[in-house]
């Protein structure tokens, strides 16, 4: 409805989707059939790239189909009717405040940050499904409100395109983010390492319950944001990291 509203009375429209929406790369949904260190197999690209996702019975997906549907509806009005719009799809951003801490300030299970996060703060080992091997590229909140600003400021430029806003210089399996975090933690904190929470591996299914399949992989081509915006990430992973995992400390600490 909001589309349509939008579509009716002329309203430019800047929709929030998800990196989610591109599932699987070719590489994690064929598997050793295709080189998996080839840019073409795994580099995501807002005008080529198919968008691959499990098959209904496996939950995690809904979110992800969700989003993608919108995203089609969207287009679909701009095509049909001219619709003003602009799509952000956006990589892991994380900063201060970016999610809920279990039994605190929110319930469920929040995203790995913050499940990181709640367990360096109380001393419990830090969980990694299925061994950590997945791999995600996160992008610090600076960075991603400055491209933001530009999809505002340049209308013209933005007008019925899909931008990949994340940091493929940040990327990180989630096994060495962990180990990354308690290195930070330490710093932070101004305590020896080996006072902090150790790593321990946990099944999807204990970790997340039924119905739970992962993407393996997620690193944005940003060329269009790049070429339209002029914008570029210039936060490194690890001060990123430093300014998140410090909010975390002041807020929860």
């Amino acid at each position: 409805p909001l589309v349509k509203v939008c579509c009716d009375l002329n309203c430019r429209l800047i929709h929030f989707s998800t990196s989610e929406v591109y599932g699987k790369t070719l590489v994690g949904t064929v598997g050793r059939a295709l080189p998996a260190d080839d840019p073409a197999y795994y580099l995501l690209s807002e005008t080529e790239s198919p968008l691959l996702l499990g098959p209904v019975h496996l939950q995690r997906w809904c979110y992800a189909s969700a989003k993608q549907l919108l995203e089609r509806t969207l287009y679909a009005y701009g095509f049909e009717k001219g619709l003003d719009f602009t799509i952000i799809r956006p990589f892991n951003f994380i900063g201060p405040k970016m999610d809920f801490m279990p039994g605190v300030d929110g319930e469920g299970v929040p995203r790995v940050i913050a499940c990181f996060m709640d367990a360096l703060l109380h001393g419990k080992p830090l969980q990694l499904v299925d061994g950590g091997t997945n791999r995600r590229c996160f992008t610090a909140i600076s960075d991603a409100v400055d491209a933001v600003v530009r999809v505002l400021e340049q209308p013209d430029a933005a007008r019925r395109r899909i931008f990949n806003i994340g940091n493929p210089g940040n990327e990180i399996s989630i096994a060495d983010l962990a180990e990354t975090m308690r290195k930070l933690y330490a710093e932070c904190r101004e305590i020896d390492l080996s006072r902090v929470a150790p790593v321990v591996t946990v099944s999807a299914e204990k970790f997340y319950g039924e119905g739970y399949e992962d993407s393996d992989r997620r690193v944005p081509d940003i060329s269009a944001a790049t070429t339209q915006l002029g914008w570029c990430p210039l936060v490194s992973l690890d001060e990123a990291l430093r300014r998140t995992i410090r909010g975390f400390i002041e807020i929860y600490g």
